[in-house]
Formats: C-alpha cells, structure tokens, sequence
C-alpha cells in the first residue's frame, strides 16, 4: 500500500498493510512561512517518512483593532476566500503539496472557533489573558462576541473549503473550550459547540476527512461525545486530558484513534530506540490492527530530533498486524 491507500483504509474501518503514523511540529519563526516555510516542511516530510503529512498553520485571525468591552468584537471583518491571512494559508498549502514528492496523505491544519477567536487579542492579553477576556465578554454580554464569531467560524468554513480545493486529503480540526477552568458545560453547548459542529460539518461536505484534535489540559472529554459523527478520526491528549485510549474508544465508538504517545515528554522525548519501538509495538497491538493510527497526543517539540520520529514510524511499519 502507498501511505495514502494505508490511511485511506484505516478511516473506512479496513485492515491496512501496517498501522499507519502521523505526527507533527511547530517549526522555528523562520522557518514556518514563506518558501522558508515550505522547504521545512518538505525536509520533515522527507526524513520523518510518516504516513500523515500535515501542514502547519501560522496564518492566524489577526487584530483589527483595540477589544477592551463586549461591543468592540464588533470590529472583527467577515473572512473570505480572499482575506489576506487565508489566502497566504491557502497558498502556502499550495506551494508545498505541488512541490511535495511523496505518497503521504495531506492534512491542512485548522484552528477552532475558540482558538480563532482568541488570535485577534491573544498578543495584547497573552494566552491566559484572552481566554479569561473571551469568557468574561460572553457572560457580560454575549450578543456582539457571538456575532463576531459566527464570523470567524464562517470564515473557517471558507478555509475548508479552499484546503480541499488547494488539493489536501484531510483537515485537521483542532479544537479548544472544553478545559473545565474557563466555561462551564451549559456555556460550552451554548456558545462553542454550535460553532465547532458547523466547521466540521462543512469539512465533511467538502469531502475531506475529518480529524477532530482535541487540545489543551483538564478536559471534560464528555462535552465533544456528540462530535463523533461530525469525524473520522478523533485525537486528544490522552496524559493530558486525561483520557485513556481505552477511555476514548467507549466515549467515541467505532472512531479511529489517533494517539497514544506523549508529545513533550516520557519515552517521545527520551526513550532509546529500542524503548520507542516497543511502546509503538504495544500501542499497535493494543489498538490495532483497525481504526488507529499511531500519533502523540499534540505538536511534538520543535527541537525534538526528525529522527526519533522516523524510528517510530519504522516501528510502526515493522510490526505485524
């Protein structure tokens, strides 16, 4: 099987040649845009040979102007095909996969409503800061923040759709909201699952797979339950959620899993090659030999050597299913 076809399998629920691995990183500040951009992703491509080649995003919402009380969201703009940010995205998206040589399977990288949101404020509050702005905003008058993203999630949906056009296999949808610190489960339901079940179904009318990522620490995992019809593939911080894998195939039946490694630590970060491919070995045979694909729970380090990653994909490709 080529990577594709192998991936290609595991998300209609068929046994591949091996079990399949996707990871990815944040590149370096100059190194993650522009033809910079692409050559770095082109060599991880390259040297990792992993099944999933996933293409970062740095094109994010960007300010329009000074959002200190609930009305000033109203400065955020419609976002079209043609907005500058996007457009650099789907060009960027472009350029590597016409110069990308392989047979991987393509997935473009799309930030939830909650991290869309956030982007335009989060560096004048910091990450914290705008997070605790975006749930004070909503609780003190929710009606010109939910305007402003209904917005932005449209604009996602524009996003979808120019990534399948720009010639991706899957989007990778990363979503953000369901840490218990920030809202609570009616406000989750209200203000942010309604939004993230819109992008994801227009990922499935473009005809692209779906992989939900669900992001960040001290998750109520049940709130993205319902999500599961809305994707193929579902992935979470399983050390940080936490969740177990286990955990996660009850809470999202018939799902393929992606996941199992840490990303920022533990045998990922410092375990010998043989110790990577004998956990890689007991994920796989744990979860395998359908719907899984090996993966770490989020981004590796960036400084996390390519060829740690290569020895897990070999391990991968080894084991007999």
């Amino acid at each position: 099987m080529t990577k594709k076809q192998r991936v290609s399998a595991v998300l209609r629920g068929e046994k591949p040649d091996c079990i399949p691995a996707g990871f990815s990183l944040h590149f370096p500040v100059e190194e993650n845009a522009g033809e910079a951009g692409v050559r770095a992703h082109l060599r991880f491509f390259q040297e990792t040979d992993a099944d999933l080649v996933k293409i970062m995003n740095e094109n994010l919402v960007p300010a329009q102007g000074a959002i200190r009380q609930p009305g000033d969201w109203s400065c955020i703009a419609p976002i079209q095909r043609e907005t500058p940010f996007l457009k650099r995205q789907l060009e960027f998206t472009k350029a590597i996969l016409d110069q990308y040589p392989g047979d991987g399977y393509s997935l473009g990288t799309l930030h939830g409503v909650t991290a869309s949101t956030i982007h335009p404020i989060e560096q004048t509050y910091g990450y914290d800061g705008s997070r605790t702005l975006l749930v004070e905003h909503l609780r003190e008058k929710e009606g010109p923040v939910l305007d402003a993203m209904k917005r932005i999630a449209e604009g996602m949906c524009q996003l979808a759709w120019g990534y399948r056009e720009a010639g991706v296999d899957g989007i990778y949808y990363a979503a953000l909201g369901g840490e218990a610190r920030w809202f609570t489960d009616e406000e989750f339901s209200r203000w942010i699952e309604p939004f993230d079940k819109l992008i994801l179904s227009e990922i499935r009318k473009s005809g692209a797979g779906v992989f939900l990522h669900i992001c960040k620490d001290q998750l109520r995992m049940e709130r993205y339950q319902s999500y599961g019809e809305y994707c193929d593939v579902v992935n979470w911080g399983v050390y940080e959620a936490p969740l177990s894998m286990e955990e996660g195939q009850r809470l999202f039946p018939g799902k393929v899993l992606m996941g199992g490694l840490p990303n920022r630590g533990g045998v990922t970060a410092g375990g010998t090659r043989e110790e990577l491919a004998q956990e890689a070995r007991r994920l796989i045979r744990r979860f395998g030999p359908t719907h899984y694909i090996l993966g770490a729970d989020c981004t590796l380090a960036t400084e996390l050597p390519y060829e740690r990653i290569r020895w897990l994909v070999e391990a991968a490709r080894e084991t007999a299913l």
